[in-house]
């Protein structure tokens, strides 16, 4: 068991240190990782990061989440209520996980609620706007969609922006979602502020981030899992 724990850590390390998780795992204001920088320096040192990792980028939320994370998208969108002729924003997300996630679920309630001619019209002004200040994170996103067959859907709007300030009008949003990106802005309270301005009223905001587990038991557990899910995706990366 000892010798087992020793070398799922060695592993963690391994791929901790190639891919930087640590300058990912928490920051905010003028944090990044685990020290304080100028916050002029943040947004600079984030966009390299993001930039080094992006085709990687699936691979870093299963090592940072043991997996999790997919389940915790899905219940995101799932309290989301997508609908037809949505107009949504989701900020950070230039790999699409979340866009792809509601658009098939507005898709899906296309082909089972509504008859065709209504769902057409619906479907034309379903938008669905992704928004990334990192165009290597879009240009994953936007390979993943061709991939998905998506590529040339009209409802997929790809954006380079910041979500400190949106280039999107006033009340223009029925919903805006924000997974694993709140933690690389400089200022929360700006992005905070943006999204409540680029909101109808009655739209849904949904904010997904990691935290730390306090309670001892639960915070083991969490390690214990989590080191066997990076070493077993590191086996598999070596095979």
């Amino acid at each position: 068991m000892a010798l087992s724990r020793a070398i799922t850590r060695n592993l963690t390390k391994q791929v901790s240190s190639k891919f930087s998780w640590s300058s990912l795992l928490h920051s905010h204001a003028t944090s990044f990782g685990f020290k304080e920088v100028h916050e002029e320096e943040k947004s600079k040192m984030v966009g390299n990061v993001f930039s080094s990792v992006a085709s990687n980028y699936d691979l870093m939320n299963d090592l940072m989440s043991a997996g999790l994370h997919r389940l915790w998208k899905d219940r995101l969108v799932s309290n989301l209520h997508p609908f037809l002729g949505m107009k949504h924003l989701d900020v950070a997300g230039g790999t699409g996980d979340i866009a792809f996630r509601v658009l098939e679920t507005i898709n899906s309630v296309n082909r089972r609620a509504m008859q065709d001619f209504v769902a057409d019209h619906f479907e034309n002004d379903t938008q669905i706007y992704v928004c990334d200040i990192n165009p290597n994170m879009l240009n994953v996103g936007k390979k993943r969609a061709v991939e998905r067959g998506l590529g040339e859907d009209r409802a997929l709007i790809w954006v380079e922006g910041d979500a400190e300030a949106l280039s999107f009008g006033d009340d223009s949003m029925d919903g805006y979602t924000i997974a694993f990106g709140i933690r690389n802005v400089t200022h929360i309270e700006k992005v905070l502020a943006e999204a409540y301005r680029v909101l109808k009223r009655g739209g849904r905001f949904l904010c997904l981030e990691l935290s730390h587990v306090e309670l001892p038991v639960v915070k083991q557990l969490a390690t214990d899992t989590m080191m066997a899910k990076a070493a077993h995706l590191q086996l598999m990366l070596e095979v």
